[in-house]
């Protein structure tokens, strides 16, 4: 499993960069980390009970916290910060972004929501 070597977060931009050691680099949107989020808030307590987090267009990552040697807790200027991001399911984001992205979008438009706060 890959691992960081480097974490940068680049509030301005609202953007957090992860370096892994396999030579992989990723800049993740707070936007896109956040309706991504592993919490149960987002994801449900089982299959078909994953929430579509809407109105998070101007979103920003406030803080990193380490979550012991594999993963971290992001906090999130909207007061999210229950999910723990491991260095696996970081990279997963990373290598699926633009599907997951494109997937997110969709299922926004399903919904009649949108990316801007209400």
């Amino acid at each position: 499993m890959p691992t960081p070597t480097e974490i940068r977060l680049r509030k301005a931009e609202r953007v957090l960069e992860v370096v892994f050691d396999d030579g992989s680099r990723f800049s993740l949107p707070a936007e896109y980390l956040r309706v991504e989020s592993p919490s149960a808030e987002v994801q449900g307590h089982g299959p078909g009970q994953r929430q579509v987090v809407a109105g998070r267009r101007h979103v920003g990552i406030m803080t990193i916290e380490p979550v012991g040697n594999y993963a971290v807790r992001l906090i999130f200027d909207d007061l999210h910060d229950t999910g723990i991001y491991s260095w696996e399911y970081l990279h997963e984001l990373g290598r699926e972004q633009e599907e997951r992205w494109a997937a997110y979008l969709d299922a926004l438009a399903v919904k009649g929501l949108s990316r801007d706060p209400a």
